[in-house]
């Protein structure tokens, strides 16, 4: 399938893109074949083979959660520009 310029140039329109034509040259040729490659692709009989959302099998490791205080609320503020004992105090950020 071939993409015209102008076809690009109404895409760039609606993407809000300036695009010089140079590059409206180079995008129409490149697009094209993607479409190209896409419509092979589609020519493939995949009847027999069961979707995938990856080729990769993905599992997840579980673990048990433990809880566990791993600092103390003295040692997390000393980092702290600014604090009152038991919080951070930071500007006001919202009127």
């Amino acid at each position: 399938m071939k993409i015209s310029k102008e076809q690009v140039k109404n895409i760039a329109y609606l993407a809000r893109l300036e695009l010089d034509e140079q590059s409206v040259e180079l995008f129409s040729k490149q697009l094209s074949q993607i479409l190209e490659y896409m419509e092979k692709l589609s020519e493939i009989d995949t009847k027999d083979i069961s979707p995938l959302y990856s080729p990769i099998d993905h599992s997840t490791p579980y673990r048990e959660d433990q809880v566990h205080q791993e600092y103390k609320r003295e040692e997390v503020l000393q980092n702290a520009p600014e604090e009152d004992g038991e919080h951070y105090i930071v500007p006001k950020v919202v009127s």
